[in-house]
C-alpha cells in the first residue's frame, strides 16, 4: 500500500474561511511533497537527463514545469510582482505534450543541474506558501477569483503527478529504484470471465456550472450538455491482461482490418505486436510497472492507447457477431449514474484511486460499484468520443490554451481516474484527452450497442475569413454600428410591407445571419453562396443551434467564440431556411418563384455581374421585390474591369454602380425609392477594422 493517501480536492465554500485556507495550504504541501518523492525513484542525476522516450523531454523538464507553471500564472494573474528565476520560467514553460510521432521538435536544451532545479523549486513553494497564508479569502471561491489561480497551480502539478508517473514507467529499469511510498499491489492471478451487463435507456444533463463549481474544474467540465443513451450492454469488468491476451495470440496486432488507418500508422511507427508495458521473457509473459517488472497478473487490467482499444473491440465484435465499440461519453455517465457512482470525490464509492490504494493496478473484480467493477479506479477508461466543448464553454483567461488545443478530433476522452488520479482528476466530472497513441495508466471497458457513438462537433472554426464572416454575421457590434445582415433584412421586410412573404431568396449569404432574420417573416428562406465554407457554417448552425470560432487577436494570439442561434432569438425560425452552394451567374433554374431576393455586398465580387442581375426577373415573381446592396469596391481581381457595372467614366462622366444597376435591372424592375446607406464593421483583429458604406436599392419585378 502506499503510505499516505492524498486529501481530496477542497469544497470552495462553506461557512468558515479560515479552516478553507488550512485545508488549501495543506493541500498545496501534501501536492507539492508528493510530487518530489515522486522524482526520488530516479536512480541518479542521470536519470533525469535520458529522454524516456524520443517523444518527450527528459524529466528534469518535468521536474521544473510544475514551478514554473505557478510563477508563470501567478504573474499572469497580478499575484506576484515579479519572477523567481526567469530563464527557468522560459525553459520549464512549454513543451508538455507529446503530440505526434512526425512533427517532434528536437531542439536542444542546456538543462541545469537537479540541484538548481530543487532550490528553485524550494524558492516557489516558500512563495506560495506565504500567498496562501495572507491573500484574502472568502466565503466561496469562484472561477474569477484570485484564489482559483492556486488552486489551478495545485491541480496542475497533481496532473503531471500522473503523467511523470508513465514517463517513470517508460524509463530503462536501471534509472528507477524502489520506494516506500510507491510499492505496488502484489495480488495477482487467473483472469475473471467478463460478462455483460445490461444498461437501460438514460436522459440527464452534462456539464458544470461556473457560478457554482463546488470543486476546483478546468474550462472544458463548465457548460451544458443534454444527453440521451439507448439502453446498451457493458463489460462488467475492465478488459483484463487475460482476456486481452486473446486477441494477442490471434494475431490481432497483424490484422491491419481491425485498425483504424491512425491506427495502423502508429502501430508500423511503434513496431508494436503487443501491449507496450508487456514484456516477453524466457519465463513468459512479465509486466512493466513503475519501478519494477513482475510476472504477469492476467487479472488485472489491460493498459493500452486508444488504437488497440479500438481495435481488440473490432476483433471481439468480428468474433462475436455484435456491435462491440468503446462507451461515448454519454453511455460511460450513464453507466456510472446506473452503477450509483456520485459526481464528487466525496461520493465515490471505495477504488483503487487517488493513491488511496496501490502504486499499480490491482485485480478487476476487487472494487464492486453497484453490479460493475472499477467504474472509476484502477485505470482510466478509453472512450470513443473525441472531446469537444459543451455547449457555453469558454476558456478562462489565466489557462486560455488548456484545453483548446485538443479540440481537434484527435484527442479521445479518458474516464474514471487510474490508482494515481488525485484532486480534479478523481472526480467523474472532470474531461481529460489524450492523443490516441498516447499512453496513460489507462484500459478500457466496451459496451456492446446499436446506435453508433456520434460525438457533438468538436473543432473551432480556425478558418480566418470563415471566422471573420461569423463574427460579423453573429458576433458583437462594433463602434455602435448595428448587426449588417440583420439591418438588411429588416429593411427588405419593412419594404415587402402587405406584399406576400412566402419565399426568400439570400443569394451571397455568406455564414447565413440575414437568411435567419428573413425567416421571421418568410415562410421559407433559401440561402445560397458560392462558398463551401460559407455554407457549412449556416448549415450548422441551423442543425445544431451553436458555433465556435476563433478570432485573431494579435500575432499568433486568438480569441475563442462562441454564438447560439436561441441567444439572438432565431432558434424558432431555423427550421424554415436551407442552405445552398451556388454560382451566382449560373443559377439552376430550381431557384425561381420568391418573393423577395437580397444580394447583399455581392455584385461587386461576381465575374459577370450585369449577367447574373438580367436573369434575376426569372427568379422573382411579379410584384416581388429585389434588395440590392453594394459597396462598389470594384477590384481586377475580382471582375474583369470591362465587367464592372460602374465606377468609371463614360463619355466624359461619372457613371456610377447605382448607374449601371438602372440600365441592367431598369427593363424588369422599377426603382422604389432613393438609395440608402447602411454601414457595417468586419473586425480583422483586435485593433483593426473595416468600416464601410453599402449602398442599398430596392426594386420592384414589374
Amino acid at each position: 500500500m502506499s503510505q499516505h493517501p492524498f486529501p481530496s480536492t477542497p469544497l470552495l465554500n462553506g461557512p468558515e474561511s479560515e479552516a478553507r485556507r488550512r485545508e488549501i495550504l495543506d493541500y498545496f504541501h501534501a501536492t507539492w511533497a508528493r510530487y518530489e518523492s515522486l522524482f526520488e525513484t530516479l536512480a541518479g542525476d542521470e536519470a533525469y537527463y535520458v529522454k524516456p522516450i524520443p517523444l518527450r523531454h527528459p524529466l528534469i523538464f518535468y521536474f521544473g514545469h510544475t514551478a514554473t507553471f505557478f510563477i508563470n500564472k501567478l504573474v499572469l494573474a497580478g499575484l506576484v510582482a515579479g519572477r523567481v528565476e526567469p530563464r527557468f520560467e522560459s525553459m520549464f514553460a512549454i513543451g508538455v505534450d507529446e503530440m505526434s510521432w512526425d512533427d517532434l521538435d528536437d531542439a536542444r536544451y542546456d538543462w541545469p543541474p537537479v540541484e538548481a532545479v530543487r532550490a528553485y523549486r524550494g524558492q516557489v513553494r516558500a512563495l506560495v506558501d506565504g500567498l496562501i497564508r495572507r491573500l484574502p479569502l472568502g466565503p466561496a471561491i469562484g472561477w474569477d477569483d484570485p484564489w482559483w489561480v492556486i488552486l489551478m497551480g495545485i491541480e496542475h502539478e497533481r496532473i503531471h503527478l500522473e503523467t511523470s508517473s508513465v514517463l517513470i514507467r517508460q524509463h530503462a529499469l536501471h534509472y528507477v529504484r524502489p520506494h516506500p511510498a510507491w510499492a505496488p499491489c502484489r495480488d495477482a492471478g487467473p483472469a475473471p470471465d467478463n460478462v455483460l451487463v445490461a444498461v437501460p435507456a438514460a436522459g440527464f444533463v452534462l456539464g458544470r456550472d461556473r457560478a457554482d463549481p463546488k470543486i476546483y474544474g478546468w474550462d472544458n467540465e463548465f457548460g451544458r450538455h443534454a444527453a440521451s443513451t439507448a439502453a446498451f450492454e457493458c463489460s462488467r469488468q475492465l478488459v483484463s491482461n487475460g482476456e486481452f491476451l486473446a486477441f494477442v495470440e490471434a494475431g490481432g496486432y497483424a490484422d491491419d482490418s481491425l485498425w483504424s488507418e491512425e491506427g495502423a500508422a502508429w502501430k508500423a511507427y511503434a513496431c508494436a505486436g503487443h501491449p507496450t508495458f508487456w514484456v516477453r521473457g524466457d519465463d513468459g509473459w512479465r509486466l512493466r510497472l513503475m519501478l519494477e517488472e513482475v510476472a504477469m497478473p492476467w487479472n488485472w487490467p489491460v493498459e493500452t492507447n486508444c488504437h488497440e482499444a479500438q481495435a481488440y473491440c473490432a476483433w471481439l465484435a468480428r468474433r462475436s457477431g455484435r456491435p462491440v465499440r468503446l462507451p461515448s461519453e454519454d453511455e460511460w455517465h450513464a453507466l456510472r449514474r446506473f452503477a450509483g457512482v456520485g459526481e464528487l470525490p466525496a461520493e465515490l464509492p471505495p477504488a483503487n484511486l487517488g493513491l488511496a490504494g496501490f502504486a499499480s493496478s490491482c485485480p478487476v473484480d476487487r472494487h464492486a460499484h453497484g453490479p460493475l467493477f472499477d467504474v472509476v479506479g484502477n485505470v482510466w477508461q478509453w472512450l470513443a468520443t473525441p472531446t469537444y466543448p459543451f455547449d457555453g464553454f469558454a476558456v478562462h483567461p489565466i489557462y486560455d490554451d488548456f484545453t483548446t488545443p485538443t479540440f481537434d478530433d484527435r484527442h479521445n476522452l479518458i474516464k474514471g481516474g487510474s490508482w494515481i488520479s488525485c484532486g480534479n482528476e478523481a472526480s467523474p466530472l472532470s474531461r481529460y484527452a489524450f492523443r490516441r497513441h498516447f499512453f496513460q495508466h489507462a484500459g478500457f471497458r466496451y459496451v456492446v450497442a446499436e446506435a453508433p457513438a456520434a460525438p457533438p462537433p468538436s473543432h473551432y472554426e480556425t478558418d480566418r475569413l470563415v471566422a471573420e464572416y461569423a463574427e460579423f454575421h453573429y458576433g458583437a457590434e462594433y463602434f455602435g454600428v448595428p448587426n449588417f445582415p440583420r439591418a438588411l433584412a429588416e429593411l427588405a421586410i419593412a419594404a415587402l410591407g402587405d406584399r406576400p412573404a412566402r419565399r426568400a431568396l439570400d443569394i451571397g449569404c455568406a455564414t447565413g445571419r440575414a437568411s435567419f432574420e428573413l425567416a421571421r417573416r418568410f415562410d421559407s428562406v433559401t440561402g445560397l453562396d458560392f462558398s463551401a465554407r460559407f455554407v457549412g457554417v449556416g448549415t450548422q448552425l441551423k442543425e445544431g443551434g451553436r458555433l465556435r470560432y476563433t478570432l485573431v487577436e494579435e500575432g499568433e494570439l486568438v480569441a475563442y467564440r462562441e454564438v447560439a442561434l436561441a441567444d439572438l432569438g432565431l432558434a424558432d425560425v431555423a427550421p424554415r431556411v436551407e442552405f445552398y452552394q451556388g454560382d451566382a451567374c449560373n443559377l439552376k433554374p430550381v431557384f425561381a418563384g420568391y418573393d423577395l431576393v437580397l444580394a447583399a455586398n455581392l455584385v461587386d465580387r461576381l465575374y459577370d455581374p450585369a449577367r447574373f442581375l438580367a436573369g434575376l426577373h426569372e427568379r422573382i415573381v411579379p410584384g416581388g421585390l429585389l434588395v440590392v446592396a453594394t459597396p462598389c469596391t470594384w477590384l481586377e481581381e475580382h471582375t474583369k474591369r470591362a465587367d464592372w457595372l460602374g465606377g468609371f467614366k463614360k463619355d466624359g462622366e461619372n457613371f456610377t454602380t447605382l448607374d449601371g444597376l438602372q440600365v441592367v435591372l431598369g427593363a424588369n424592375f422599377r426603382r422604389l425609392g432613393e438609395a440608402r446607406e447602411v454601414p457595417f464593421v468586419i473586425r480583422e483583429t483586435k485593433r483593426k477594422f473595416q468600416h464601410t458604406l453599402s449602398e442599398v436599392t430596392v426594386w420592384e419585378r414589374r
